[in-house]
């Protein structure tokens, strides 16, 4: 039994690569007396290529990320880096990282955040806790050129298939990843006939343990851990891009706490990528960008609706991806806890309700209806979810969900084909947001159009329709 107290600090004691498991290891401590090992199971489909020059640096940028899921427990007031070294740029970047990646996680803990995060500035230290194990392989012989092959990671919902039929189109050699072996992406994969690769994170039991037991939990930036970790893979198995696939609404919070913008996706917005860009500069020859950047979640649903044979493979609830509490001394998801491919839609949740919402903007009623197996408008339950997301009452729900002004953008839109005007929530829109919103076709306009605040590299520019 762990006791339940308070810990001083916290440690990034070391990584390790061991090229013949195909294995990352990752270790934490607090207090030096709670020890956390993280590990990474690379794809098995694919043989990596021999490590380069580059994996110790990226492999540490992986080690600073996923410390945030042990960190978060007590939020000790030390941080210690052992390692590596950070400059004072690189301190204030992870600070920002897990200030901000960590927000939800403050405001719903009721937690001041201000000088809670300093990660340490020790420029003159030795790096000398990383290894990297490349067996008896030699990199002069077996180091394989790099590609202009390109890693989409996939989750299994309509902003990921949209980014890889997009590239598909422009002729580029696209290949899924994906983190577990869920059964709607091992589907979708095969009807769509892209390559995929599998990747196995094992979060350490003890904190599943400690969680129970009271320590603190809550919302972490888990896309900031897979960018890098998708750069990893890029850069191990010769793919010169990893492609992403957050749109601009992502970079809108939900609401304020103190000083800071709480935003749940914040890991998804355009301020993290920038920096992220910036802080691979000379790490790795990998490409990381987001291609839907321009787009608004109201816009990449009209281009998804172009790909009609998927809309019985695809979801965005989070309900079948949710990380089921593991059993005690037990790593990962129990094998009878994991959702199975029959609940697509658990039309319960905010994400169904606002997906429901901007596939109302395309699909007549009854296509509608039977993606979702039923009319998410007419929901008793659903109706404060969207008053929210259409900014009638609080703010919008803490969920990887767009703006008020796009969801409003999708109503006309279905108001305007007529066939969901019977509907509470069409009602509800009539009566309480049409009257002010002063140019609707404006809003759809504006909420359809691209913005040129993205960070596309300029040869994939083009692969995004006008």
């Amino acid at each position: 039994m762990i006791r339940m107290e308070t810990y001083e600090s916290f440690s990034f004691d070391s990584y390790a690569f061991y090229a013949e498991e195909g294995l990352i290891e990752l270790k934490y401590s607090l207090d030096d007396s709670i020890r956390f090992i993280e590990t990474i199971k690379l794809p098995e489909s694919a043989k990596p290529l021999v490590p380069g020059p580059n994996l110790n640096r990226l492999l540490f940028l992986l080690h600073l990320i996923g410390g945030i899921s042990y960190y978060k427990a007590y939020i000790p007031k030390k941080i210690e880096v052992r390692s590596g070294s950070l400059t004072s740029d690189e301190a204030a970047f992870w600070t920002q990282v897990y200030e901000n990646g960590l927000g939800e996680f403050f405001f719903k803990n009721k937690i001041d955040h201000r000088g809670v995060v300093k990660f340490p500035i020790e420029t003159k230290k030795e790096t000398d806790q990383r290894s990297v194990s490349t067996g008896d392989a030699s990199p002069k012989d077996n180091k394989q050129p790099v590609t202009s092959k390109l890693l989409v990671p996939f989750g299994g919902g309509k902003d990921s298939i949209v980014t890889a039929e997009l590239l598909k189109a422009a002729g580029h050699d696209v290949t899924l990843l994906r983190i577990g072996h869920h059964p709607l992406i091992t589907a979708f994969a095969k009807k769509a006939g892209f390559p995929l690769l599998t990747i196995e994170r094992r979060l350490d039991p003890i904190l599943f343990s400690l969680n129970a037991e009271g320590a603190l939990n809550g919302h972490v930036p888990i896309t900031a851990y897979l960018s890098i970790l998708s750069v990893i893979i890029a850069d191990l198995y010769g793919y010169s891009t990893a492609v992403w696939s957050n749109e601009r609404s992502a970079s809108e919070g939900n609401t304020k706490l103190l000083d800071l913008e709480v935003n749940h996706q914040w890991s998804k917005g355009i301020a993290f990528e920038k920096s992220l860009q910036e802080m691979l500069q000379g790490k790795t020859d990998v490409v990381y960008f987001s291609l839907l950047r321009p787009w608004s979640e109201l816009r990449i649903v009209q281009e998804f609706c172009k790909h009609p044979q998927y809309f019985g493979s695809f979801t965005s609830c989070n309900e079948n991806w949710k990380l089921f509490k593991a059993k005690k001394n037990e790593g990962g998801l129990p094998r009878e806890a994991r959702p199975q491919p029959s609940a697509v839609w658990c039309r319960k949740c905010p994400k169904c309700a606002f997906a429901f919402a901007l596939f109302a903007a395309f699909l007549p009623r009854a296509a509608l209806e039977k993606t979702f197996g039923g009319n998410l408008l007419d929901s008793p339950s659903l109706e404060p979810i969207f008053r929210e997301l259409l900014g009638l009452q609080g703010f919008k729900p803490f969920e990887c969900v767009g703006t008020p002004d796009e969801v409003s953008a999708a109503f006309l839109l279905a108001r305007k084909r007529g066939d969901l005007q019977d509907t509470a929530m069409m009602k509800i829109f009539e009566a309480e947001v049409v009257p002010k919103i002063k140019n609707p076709e404006a809003l759809i306009q504006r909420e359809l159009a691209a913005v040129d605040d993205h960070a596309i590299p300029k040869e994939f520019q083009n692969v995004l329709p006008k």
